[in-house]
């Protein structure tokens, strides 16, 4: 059903995909609801937004705004002058666009975007990925409408009555994958009678997570384990070296996987960091998982994330610093314990949530017709 077609959004987000991914994909909802929607994004000047938010077909203003450095820097003195000049062109994009929904999906643009809607009147929307919000969402929780989060229990953070469990959005080919595990195995030419691991560090690879199966590919391949590897672009060339000097047949490196939907439903067990969107895919996906947090994360988010998980047998968490004593190990004896693999799939399973995307627009749509009483 088509509604509030003369809706008027400004989703603002950014610095890494996992800010950017979901206000993507609140946009594209809220198109699919209302077609003729107008929609802007307000980015950080520099960061990865400034290319990925027009790539996906939509506008975006950057703010010259970056993050507090934990030393003393230039960027830090620069800090003062940031703010205040994002306020100002946040006031100025706001004056002229003239939303009726503000919403921030977390990043260094969301804080000033949405502190100057509010102080506007306008009605604004929080999604907050992570089981342990960041610093921005925080300080803006108190003068938001609506407060989107993926995780129970977040009324510790957020006021309760703004909050709303809708999960994180993800992309729709791996909330509709349908492909068999057959039809998989055949794309990535491997056999169906070994069990499959899949290793995904991000776009960027993981060099732990790297180094440690690089160290452990003879004992994997030993005990009849094939994987598909994704090494990021970093680690790309080491992995295809090793794999090769070894000889080792069922190892599949690549760069990066354009195909994620058959990767995951070729494997049998997936080993991941635990950013917040690559999480809601896995609980989408229902397949057991080992996760190897980065401890390279602001407020350490992920470790977080991952107890989130771990803390219901939903996951098996791998420390960092243990990966290189323990990961392989575990991904062994995991691949040959059928009743713990059925175990966290079951419970992940559970944690799933569907239609994130729709029913925060649902959300928007319903702020905007208030705003407007």
């Amino acid at each position: 059903m088509q509604q509030g077609n003369d809706i008027r959004v400004i989703l603002s987000g950014g610095g890494t995909g996992g800010h950017i991914f979901p206000a993507v994909a609140i946009a594209n909802a809220i198109k699919e609801k209302a077609v003729h929607a107008d929609i802007m994004f307000v980015g950080a000047k520099g960061r990865m937004e400034m290319e990925k938010v027009p790539a996906a077909g939509y506008l975006i203003e950057g703010l010259w705004i970056s993050g507090l450095q934990r030393r003393l820097t230039v960027d830090n003195l620069m800090f003062p002058f940031k703010v205040i000049s994002s306020l100002y062109y946040a006031r100025k994009i706001i004056k002229s666009f003239k939303p009726d929904v503000v919403i921030g999906t977390g990043g260094y643009a969301s804080g000033p975007t949405l502190r100057m809607a509010t102080w506007l009147g306008i009605p604004t929307l929080i999604q907050e990925q992570n089981s342990f919000p960041g610093i921005t969402n925080k300080m803006l929780a108190s003068k938001a409408d609506r407060i989107c989060v993926a995780y129970p229990g977040m009324e510790k953070f957020f006021p309760e009555s703004k909050i709303s469990i809708t999960g994180n959005p993800v992309r729709h080919d791996i909330e509709f994958n349908n492909h068999t595990r057959s039809e998989a195995l055949k794309h990535f030419d491997l056999s169906d009678a070994r069990s499959t691991i899949l290793v995904v560090g991000g776009s960027l690879g993981a060099r732990t997570i790297n180094q440690s199966i690089h160290a452990g590919l003879e004992t994997l391949a030993s005990k009849n384990i094939q994987l598909i590897w994704q090494t990021g672009k970093h680690y790309a060339d080491q992995a295809a070296k090793a794999v090769t000097e070894f000889n080792l047949k069922g190892i599949i490196t690549m760069p990066f996987i354009k195909e994620m939907d058959m990767a995951y439903s070729a494997a049998d067990i997936v080993v991941s960091r635990a950013g917040a969107i690559a999480i809601s895919e896995l609980c989408l996906t229902g397949k057991p998982i080992i996760l190897v947090p980065s401890p390279n994360v602001a407020e350490d988010h992920q470790t977080k994330n991952a107890l989130a998980l771990s803390s219901r047998n939903a996951a098996i968490l791998v420390k960092d610093s243990d990966a290189a004593a323990s990961l392989v190990s575990t991904i062994t004896n995991l691949a040959t314990d059928l009743t713990a693999q059925k175990k966290l799939s079951s419970n992940i399973s559970s944690m799933a949530r569907r239609n994130s995307a729709s029913l925060i627009a649902e959300h928007v749509f319903e702020l905007a017709l208030k705003g407007k009483k």
